[in-house]
């Protein structure tokens, strides 16, 4: 069997990296040695940054009609009790959406389906052969193959690929349950995740309902000790971290599914080893906290899917898939630095040098400037790749066709010219590859040039020739 890409995983990031491809109009094939999608929760929710980006390719409409209530309560850093305010992030999105990455996930996958993309289920990767024009495995040739295999990544232990970091230091549980009897304690309605975090008995835990009388249960101890990754989680051991946290009267009704992890943060040195490359998990990991591995995830597929699509394509200009890694590395490693250090703010064995900076960290985060620069970091709203500007503002729009704005325009993947100077600009030797877009606006924004993943690569104001800024991105 041959196509153009094989990816391997069937997570949000190897999901949306397929729908980037398949807009583009690249053949693919996705592989997961998961015989059946998992139906755990899994992440609760996704950051502003990553709501814009769905946006973007009209998939989040859909996703929002099931939307869990939470209400409008902003993120949060290493649990403290402050909202995190994006509001001067100009955004359409200023809270957390409430989605699970299992309701994100079965999204794509039909979406995938629907457009008979082949998912193959129960494929596990045994051996990787890069030759010097494909890539194969399991009996399946691509020019590429990226993984997106999730944090024990096969694909990348078969390359032997550097994967550098810190081992993890503590152990813990994350589960779906039902509860037969609950003591007061137990919260009952959305809230500030602050207010669901409690520590006893040497135990940390979060406990919130999901939606019909379903909850997320996180556990654990800071202590390395424990099962391993592998070991099913049992009830008895979710209905003793119950009654140690929550009292005797809380009792486990249901557990539906459960899985470990730990605070590790490793990252791979390079995203790409020749014709095969690394997105999501598979290319970092990091205490799960704030919802930063989906938003990264997704970020990274949208990021590198229009870059290999050219490439595929024949029209990339020498080094734009290289672009990914050199955009994409030290944004993850801003995430590893910054969850490893909520880890020891969360630290449920706290002294008092740790509660000391968990004061101080509160006290700064109620500081207007402090607390913005916090919520554009968690919400990926403040990413700033070098040499380009910044995110689009989803701008409202008057066009030759009526009411629109900036993020319809790129539903179809492709790289915009957004003019709002009222000069039309030749652009014929791009035609096809960039679409072109007369506008008005209530805001006072030049012409722009929008990359397919909603970050500007010129503007008007700039100094350098838009014919210069073309070329370099679109060939």
């Amino acid at each position: 069997m041959k196509t153009e890409v094989i990816v391997v995983g069937a997570g949000p990031t190897g999901l949306m990296l397929a729908h980037e491809l398949t807009l583009a109009g690249v053949p693919i094939v996705v592989l997961d040695k998961q015989l059946e999608r998992s139906t755990q929760s899994r992440a609760g929710g996704l950051q502003p940054r990553t709501a814009e980006v769905l946006d973007l390719r009209g998939l989040l409409d859909p996703l929002l009609d099931r939307a869990l209530p939470r209400g409008e309560f902003g993120g949060h850093f290493a649990g403290l009790p402050v909202e995190l305010d994006c509001s001067g992030w100009n955004t359409r999105h200023p809270h957390p959406v409430g989605i699970p990455q299992a309701r994100l996930e079965a999204h794509l996958e039909k979406l995938l389906l629907d457009r008979g993309v082949p998912v193959l289920r129960g494929v596990e990767v045994s051996a990787i052969e890069p030759g010097a024009d494909t890539v194969t495995t399991g009996g399946i040739e691509g020019r590429y193959l990226v993984a997106c295999d999730g944090g024990h990544s096969t694909v990348r232990k078969l390359l032997g690929a550097a994967f550098p970091g810190t081992a993890g230091t503590m152990s813990a549980v994350v589960a779906d349950i039902t509860l037969a009897s609950r003591s007061s304690e137990v919260p009952t309605g959305a809230e500030h995740f602050s207010r669901y975090f409690r520590y006893a008995e040497g135990y940390f835990a979060v406990l919130h309902p999901i939606e019909n009388g379903l909850y997320r249960f996180i556990f654990g101890k800071a202590t390395p000790q424990g099962p391993d990754r592998d070991v099913p989680v049992t009830a008895e051991e979710v209905q003793q971290a119950l009654h140690a946290v929550y009292g005797t009267e809380t009792v486990l009704g249901e557990l539906r599914v459960g899985s470990r992890f730990s605070n590790a943060s490793r990252q791979l040195e390079h995203y790409r080893h020749g014709r095969v490359l690394f997105a999501g998990d598979a290319a970092h990991i990091h205490l799960p906290i704030g919802g930063q591995g989906v938003n990264l995830g997704i970020q990274d597929a949208v990021n590198l899917g229009w870059k290999l699509a050219a490439t595929v394509h024949g029209w990339a200009p020498d080094g734009l898939l290289d672009t990914y890694h050199t955009e994409r590395h030290p944004v993850a490693a801003r995430v590893l630095r910054t969850t490893r250090a909520q880890g020891v703010i969360m630290n449920s064995m706290q002294n008092e040098d740790v509660a000391a900076v968990r004061e101080l960290f509160t006290d700064l985060l109620r500081l207007p400037d402090a607390n913005h620069a916090v919520a554009g970091m968690m919400s990926g709203l403040d990413i700033h790749y070098p040499g380009v500007g910044p995110r689009v503002i989803d701008l409202d729009l008057i066009t030759a066709d009526g009411p629109t704005r900036v993020s319809r325009l790129l539903h179809s993947g492709r790289p915009v010219l957004l003019e709002l100077d009222g000069t039309r600009r030749s652009i014929d030797r791009w035609a096809g590859r960039v679409d072109q877009v007369t506008a008005k606006s209530d805001a006072d924004s030049p012409t722009i040039l929008i990359r397919p993943d909603g970050y500007i690569a010129w503007s008007a104001t700039d100094d350098e020739p838009l014919e210069t800024a073309l070329t370099r991105w679109f060939g």
